[in-house]
């Protein structure tokens, strides 16, 4: 069964993951150009809140300690730059 064929699955959904695997065996493989590794780079990042979302990191685990640490890093600074909902005002 193909991702097409699983209700369960939206199509965007698999595409990210898909470019993500991409993009990352990319990053990985020793052969792979460093003018191409730059232009990777910001492509497989830009993946990551929609991975997050689905709970990619939840289930799978990224092997690769200079892979892992770059997701690790990214996903932290993302948190960081997001604002904290203000608190509701106590009735007085």
């Amino acid at each position: 069964m193909s991702a097409q064929d699983s209700p369960s699955i939206p199509m965007d959904a698999a595409e990210v993951l898909t470019r993500f695997v991409v993009n990352a065996q990319l990053m990985l493989d020793p052969l792979t150009p460093e003018s191409l590794r730059r232009q990777v780079e910001p492509k497989l990042l830009d993946a990551l809140p929609a991975l997050q979302a689905l709970g990619v990191f939840d289930l799978f685990a990224i092997r690769d300690p200079a892979l892992a640490a770059m997701v690790a890093d990214e996903l932290a600074a993302r948190r960081a730059q997001v604002p904290s909902r203000p608190r509701p005002l106590a009735a007085a």
